[in-house]
Formats: structure tokens, sequence, C-alpha cells
């Protein structure tokens, strides 16, 4: 544990937290700020409190360097990806995969296959904004003329929506939590797999017996079938083009580092691109660069397909580097050291520690109104808990993704919840009755916690032993 955090009271961190509390509210709410202005003035004010404290600025930012330092590979990484996910559309990648989903298609399993369709196009394009703003509404709509209730519907469209957004390799979540929390990034995507694909079956069992209400009649498939005939039209789709993302799932499992596996990506795309689509090189590279442009006239297929680049990134990764600078302030001074301990005066055990991380992550949701505020902050604060108490890195990652990422929608005034009331034009509170996989999702990490099964264990530092046994 840092040293230097004698110099600083757990009422002077507590007061930070406050500040950055109420500057996110009041930017978020009522100024319509993004959270950069509000998380860099918290940083400043941090940093005052800090040198009032004695601290020196060369000692902070020390801090903030090295915090920045460890979130560089994730920042690398959302670069790249960047990159894949303009190539991949434009080499017909990912609207291979959204044309096969949706053929799927079936009154009797609608509800299922609404689910893994929204969890195939969100895993494709690593966004459960755009899932939702564009074949969400498709099937929305194909649901109302069922006759199923658009909340079950909505349900099954979050649930699917979230399970991508938080096991593609190309959501920003993904790749922010595992740096928040000090662990790689195809790492956590295997340890998520212990708490969401359960969380997932479990979801699809219960909107199969739901849908079986709704089995024998007629579907209305015009919308569908214009989805389909625009990205047959425009792409030629082949089964050929599903080989790029085997290759990236096959990368998770045989744990082939990131960076190099994510860039054969980029040049594997390219090289399709050229073969299928009949793409040359300024195309590719435009694509790479500042995205893909889908000019197909259908506003459904522009708004999802018209995404990605080098550039596109670079709200998010700004949005990393402010955070993990206000992160570098409150480490390197002892404010998180503070705040950690405090902590662990009532998280002694694996399971309180798990409970606390869904309850900070929540609280974050609530207050902070943000969903990548609600990985930021918890992953600061337990970055050192985790460790502390023998838990690898990685749990906390899984923890900030089970909490933070899938409790956003649910809360209506959070900018997720926001964006996806505004999509399907349905309160959150109606749908969330049927976001089986939000609900289910945190319910089994915490068991997880009590338990203790997949939590894996590292030694706990002798130095922590002794600062614990003070505690008591």
């Amino acid at each position: 544990m840092n040293a230097v955090a004698e110099k600083i009271s757990f009422g002077k961190a507590l007061l930070v937290i406050a500040f950055l509390i109420a500057s996110l509210i009041s930017g978020l709410l009522y100024f319509g700020s993004s959270p950069h202005i509000p998380l860099m003035v918290t940083a400043a004010f941090a940093a005052l409190v800090a040198v009032w404290s004695g601290q020196s600025w060369s000692d902070l930012e020390s801090g903030i360097l090295n915090t920045i330092s460890m979130g560089m590979q994730s920042i690398l990484i959302l670069m790249i990806i960047g990159c894949i996910i303009g190539v991949w559309i434009l080499a017909g990648i990912v609207p291979a995969m959204i044309f096969y989903g949706l053929k799927i298609i079936s009154p009797g399993i609608f509800l299922v296959a609404t689910c893994i369709i929204c969890a195939i196009v969100s895993v494709a394009t690593g966004s459960s904004w755009t899932t939702v703003g564009t074949v969400g509404i498709a099937l929305l709509g194909v649901g109302s003329g069922l006759g199923i209730p658009v909340n079950m519907v909505a349900g099954a469209i979050i649930s699917g929506a979230y399970f991508g957004d938080k096991m593609s390799p190309l959501s920003d979540t993904t790749n922010l939590a595992p740096a928040m929390a000090g662990t790689t990034l195809f790492e956590h995507i295997r340890h998520m797999a212990y708490t969401t694909g359960p969380s997932m079956l479990i979801s699809c069992v219960i909107f199969a017996v739901l849908g079986m209400n709704y089995a024998g009649k007629e579907l209305d498939v015009s919308a569908i079938n214009d989805l389909l005939n625009t990205l047959s039209t425009n792409f030629t789709i082949s089964p050929w083009l599903v080989i790029p993302p085997v290759l990236v799932i096959l990368m998770v499992v045989f744990k082939v580092p990131a960076l190099p596996g994510l860039f054969g990506g980029v040049l594997l795309g390219g090289i399709f691109a050229a073969v299928f689509q009949g793409s040359g090189m300024t195309e590719i590279i435009k694509a790479a660069h500042t995205g893909y442009v889908s000019q197909t006239g259908i506003e459904a297929i522009d708004n999802l397909l018209t995404r990605g680049g080098l550039e596109s990134m670079m709200g998010t990764v700004s949005l990393i580097l402010v955070a993990l600078s206000l992160g570098g302030v409150m480490e390197g001074s002892g404010m998180l050291h503070c705040i950690s301990l405090r902590i662990l005066k009532y998280a002694r055990t694996t399971g309180s520690t798990v409970l606390s991380t869904f309850l900070t992550c929540v609280f974050c949701n609530i207050a902070a109104g943000d969903q990548y505020l609600s990985v930021v902050i918890p992953g600061r604060i337990y970055r050192e808990i985790y460790p502390d108490l023998g838990l690898h890195p990685k749990n906390l990652s899984r923890c900030l993704e089970d909490f933070g990422t899938i409790t956003s929608p649910l809360v209506p005034w959070n900018t997720c919840g926001a964006f996806m009331a505004t999509a399907l034009g349905i309160h959150p509170f109606v749908y969330l009755p049927y976001a089986f996989l939000n609900l289910i999702n945190p319910v089994i990490s915490i068991i997880y916690g009590y338990t203790g099964f997949s939590m894996e264990k590292i030694p706990v530092p002798e130095e922590v032993q002794a600062e614990l046994a003070e505690l008591d």
C-alpha cells in the first residue's frame, strides 16, 4: 500500500468524492456536458486538496503519468478496434453477421431469437446503443405485429444488446474495465464467461417459456425483409465472411496477445474487403481512419453501418485519459488508499467485497448518470482492495461489468437508460422486469462472491496482512 496515504485524511478524500458527484450531476444534468470536463475539474480540485495537505506537485504528476501508463494498452487496443470496425463493415463482415442473425427469426421463438440476434449484432459492432437503435427498433415493430407485449420485446432487445456490449472485444467498456482493474482484455473476457454465459442461458430459457404463448401466430417480416434485401443488395454476403470473427474468438480461447491479434484482424479485414467487395486500397485506408459511411438510402441500415474508424475512438480515449488523470492524483496522494482502508473495515471477505462493489457501481450509475463512470470510479477505488484480499484483478474487472455496465440501462436518468428509452419509446422501468440478463447477471456474480466459485486467488502481501491486523 502507498506510504504517502498518511498525509491525506479520509475526510479530505471524501470531500473530493463529493465534489466529483456534484460536478458530474451539475455537468451532465444541468449543463448538458459530457463527463470529460467535470472529471478534469475534479482532478484539478483533487490536486489542490493534495497540495494543501502538503503533497508536492511532482509526486502528483508522477502519479498521473504512472496511472496513465497502466491504461495505455487499452487505449492502443481501442484505437485498433476503431480501425477494425470500419474495415470489417467495408468488407461485409459485420453486415454478414447481421444478415445471418436476422435469418433465424421464427414466430415460436421470437423472443429468444430477438435476444440472440441483438447479441450477435452487439458482439459484431461492440455497441449496445447501435444495436438497440437499429435492429432493436425493427424487432420491436415485428414483435408488436405479433401481438407480443412491447415490454417483453424490449427486455429481450436490451438483454441481447448488453450481452454483446460486455463480451465483445470491440466494446469500449470491455476494454475500459480491465484497464481500470489492472488485467488484460482477453483474460477479462474469458473470466466474464463464468457469469455472463449462465446469465444469457437462463435469460433465453425464460424468453422461450414466455414465447410459447405466441407460437403459431403469423409473422409480419416486412421490416426484417427490408433489412435483408438492403444488406444483400449493397454487400456480397457469404459464409466465408464469418471467418474473421471466429478467429477473434479463437484468439480469446488460445490467449493470443490482444494488440498483435487485433491488428491482424485489421489486415484480414482489408484482404476480405478487396476479395469480396472489390474495395481498393484508398477505400480500405479511409475506412480504417475515418470509418465507413453507409449510403444505402435506408435509414435503419445507414445508422447501423455508418461507424468505426480510428477517429471514432478519440472521444473515448480522451475520457479514459482524463479519468486516469483523476485516478492518478487520487492514487498518488493516497486518497484512494484512505477510502480503501475504510471499505476494508467492512469488506473483509470475498462476498462482502463483491457486494460492496455492486453497491458502489449501482450508486455511480444512479448518482453520476454515466456508464463509463460506473466502471472508472469503482475501478480506481477497488484496484488495491481486491489484491489486498488475495483476489486476482480480473475478478474486479468482471465485477465492474457485471455491476456497472449491466445496470446502466435500468436507470432512467443514466445516459444509457435515457438513450434506450428514447430509441425504443419505452420507459426503463417498463422493460426492467423483462431485462433478464441485466437482472440475473449481478445476482450470479454476487453468489459467486459468497461461494468463491471462479474467484481466482493470489497471495496477500505481508504488509497488507499487517495493516489488516491493525484494523482489527
